[in-house]
């Protein structure tokens, strides 16, 4: 989809969901991708961080990833937050947050990946009465902030992101730093989890997984989950999810959790062995759409749609040469602007959006710097 804004294009590409995992394209498959993927790394090191590892256009999704962990919070077939906020107990509400969780990991595609945002790059979008915003509020390492609330329901979310992707050989592994927070605040809730890790592998059958342990807890009641992702590594259907939850006061287990997060997960009661599904990837994650342009004017010129706009314009249109020539733009913009910043004295960024510390305790922390998201020129479908 894409809107003009004067001269400037915002160009907005469909999320990942079942049955594509990225742009729909034949090229982007797995087997011709291979040998080029191998060769990219051919010269990287075991162990090495890839965190300002470059990728040429070809491969490269037409989006940023800020507006992939945007996607995963706005693009959904059912309303999941309606329903943590509507369970009637504690244990009801929990479940409903473990599955709209797991509804937060997405597919994606094998040999291309998203851009690195650039400091200061935003993404603001709304469905509903949800409202949206990120914002990379680091690059180097890159921390992407993001910062949701929903008037009507009374729900808040704060996360902050910071994704270190290692080569490990033969695959490599993006672990995914920092906490996410979800604010039921009609219940006085919150809850805090992690994000498990984005597995690649090359060999010996492509396929990009989530992998890793997450944790979720809720402050206020001590009901907690513990939930492992598992791959295959022979692909296939091994995308497996299994965990537990349970009352951290008394340690007693309450629910066993099991299933594959691509298709159904279930819940076993452990009092009555009554089973039940609490999350379906097929009505939530599949058939997505693109986010509109309401109101073009209103479109922030960070907006990732338009930093990128011209870059995804020419992948979009396999016009390989015209992307490299946008994406060395794009790029000689952020370090012309960090010249310009440290010739002025300006050695720290401040965000517009976010309160930013961090420490070796506890990691990056952002804090929203306002108590609601405002609605958002671009609205999800």
């Amino acid at each position: 989809m894409v809107a003009e804004q004067k001269d400037t294009k915002v160009v907005l590409t469909k999320p990942f969901s079942l049955g594509s995992g990225s742009v729909s394209d034949p090229a982007y498959g797995a087997p011709s991708l291979l040998k080029r993927v191998l060769t990219l790394f051919k010269n990287v090191r075991l162990g090495s961080d890839l965190t300002k590892f470059q990728l040429p256009p070809m491969f490269n999704i037409p989006k940023s990833q800020l507006q992939c962990y945007g996607e995963s919070v706005y693009s959904t077939g059912l309303d999941m937050l309606s329903r943590c906020n509507s369970g009637e107990s504690p244990l009801e509400r929990f479940t409903s947050v473990v599955a709209w969780s797991i509804s937060t990991t997405r597919p994606s595609p094998f040999g291309i990946a998203p851009y690195n945002p650039i400091l200061g790059e935003t993404h603001h979008v709304s469905k509903g009465n949800l409202h949206v915003l990120l914002e990379q509020v680091s690059h180097n390492p890159p921390v992407s902030a993001l910062h949701a609330t929903d008037e009507k329901e009374n729900i808040e979310m704060i996360w902050c992101q910071q994704p270190v992707p290692r080569f490990r050989g033969t695959s490599v592994e993006a672990q995914v730093l920092g906490k996410r927070q979800l604010k039921l605040l009609n219940h006085g809730e919150t809850y805090e989890m992690n994000s498990p890790n984005l597995f690649i592998r090359i060999l010996p059958v492509p396929g990009v997984d989530w992998v890793g342990n997450v944790n979720i807890k809720c402050l206020e009641n001590g009901l907690v989950a513990k939930l492992s992702y598992r791959s295959s590594l022979f692909g296939g259907h091994g995308r497996y999810i299994r965990g537990q939850i349970l009352d951290s006061s008394s340690t007693k287990v309450l629910y066993e959790v099991y299933g594959h997060w691509d298709s159904i997960v279930q819940v076993k009661d452990t009092n009555n062995g009554k089973e039940r599904e609490i999350y379906n990837a097929k009505e939530v994650i599949s058939e997505l759409q693109a986010p509109i342009v309401k109101d073009a004017k209103s479109v922030w010129p960070t907006e990732s749609g338009v930093v990128w706009g011209e870059l995804s314009q020419a992948i979009l249109n396999k016009e390989w040469e015209k992307a490299r020539e946008a994406k060395q733009a794009v790029e000689e913009r952020q370090r012309n602007m960090s010249r310009e910043r440290e010739t002025q004295g300006l050695y720290t960024w401040t965000p517009k959006n976010f309160v930013v510390s961090y420490s070796k305790e506890a990691g990056w922390e952002c804090s929203p710097i306002h108590k609601l998201v405002p609605p958002a020129p671009i609205i999800a479908q």
